[in-house]
């Protein structure tokens, strides 16, 4: 696939479509300068309209390939993105790139932010995570941009030159057919900022319609305000058994918040998987696990990181990538659910 783009806009460019001069468009783009509101707004219509963004390395790179990559991910404390960088950087650092890292907290207006700002160093190459909702903004920036640009996490969305991830609503349907098979008709699912990540959503989606082909109706409980970590699936485990203490099975988007629902379950005295089954989503308990292994759908996290990264090196050699990657993912059966 190639990722060759339009000739990138200039100051000179900029200068003439804005009907000033170059000098004052430097200084716009600088803030700097004794210039008319009115000079600074037409300055900038044209700067945003042919996609022109300064370079923030004032020419530094312009002697030497840039060997800098940019990376924005909603959070580096995430392990699931901090283990999908990692895979990155396994690939990238002894080809001798460095990645340029930033949080976007699954905000769609820090994202184009992020982008503006990183486009402006002239990277040789752009990873973003899937699954957010962009905005006009970032999507008029990914347009322009100059460099091929990957999205991370989501193989079903295919709007940038490659992605590289696991299909969500596969993972939503192994989840309903893992509890399904095993009898369970009581299920709830369990989340938060589904609004935000719209992987999760799409996973909480597949679950539900999967759910319902067999006739059963997913009870949700889902807090857009808390994070999505263990406390939070700690108080909505509690306030679900509350609600209704006849759950048979718990979905809960990921591991963190299923770690936490299942220590509010055995203090309460709710046996699992006897009483109650507990489902995570993307393994990351399992290398932690000691006495409790919970049964979860594993994806490659840091292999999702290198398939994206080698797939940039191929675009910078100009070498054939395949649009997308969709990564393994396999059900692993703990002892939180039932066996068969």
């Amino acid at each position: 696939m190639s990722h060759k783009r339009e000739k990138t806009a200039t100051l000179r460019d900029v200068a003439a479509k804005a009907g000033v001069s170059r000098m004052t468009v430097s200084k716009v783009m600088r803030d700097v300068g004794n210039i008319s509101d009115e000079t600074r707004q037409k300055v900038r219509q044209a700067a945003d309209e042919l996609g022109y963004l300064p370079n923030s390395l004032a020419g530094s790179l312009s002697s030497r390939k840039n060997l800098m990559v940019a990376v924005i991910i909603p959070s580096i404390s995430d392990i699931v993105f901090s283990e999908v960088l990692s895979g990155v950087n396994a690939v990238l650092r002894p080809r001798g790139f460095h990645t340029f890292i930033g949080e976007s907290h699954f905000d769609p207006a820090v994202e184009a932010d992020l982008i503006r700002a990183m486009l402006s160093f002239q990277p040789a190459g752009l990873l973003l995570n899937g699954g957010m909702a962009r905005s006009a903004d970032a999507q008029r920036l990914l347009e322009k941009r100059n460099c091929p640009a990957i999205q991370l996490w989501d193989c079903d969305e295919t709007d940038l030159d490659f992605s590289a991830g696991p299909s969500h609503a596969e993972a939503g349907r192994l989840v309903a057919e893992h509890l399904l098979s095993r009898g369970l008709r009581r299920i709830a699912y369990i989340g938060a900022e589904l609004d935000k990540d719209i992987c999760a959503r799409r996973r909480y989606l597949s679950l539900r319609s999967s759910l319902a082909a067999s006739g059963v109706d997913l009870i949700s409980l889902v807090c857009e305000a808390k994070p999505r970590q263990a406390e939070t699936g700690r108080t909505l485990a509690q306030q679900l058994m509350r609600l209704h203490p006849d759950i048979q099975a718990i979905h809960f988007l990921n591991d963190a918040m299923a770690l936490g629902g299942l220590s509010h379950l055995h203090e309460a005295g709710i046996a699992v998987p006897d009483q109650v089954s507990v489902i995570g989503f993307n393994g990351t308990s399992l290398p932690n696990t000691v006495r409790t292994k919970l049964t979860t759908v594993d994806v490659p996290r840091a292999a999702i990181g290198e398939i994206a990264a080698e797939a940039l090196l191929n675009m910078l050699a100009n070498a054939h990538v395949n649009g997308s990657w969709r990564a393994a993912i396999r059900l692993v059966q703990g002892n939180t659910t039932r066996k068969l």
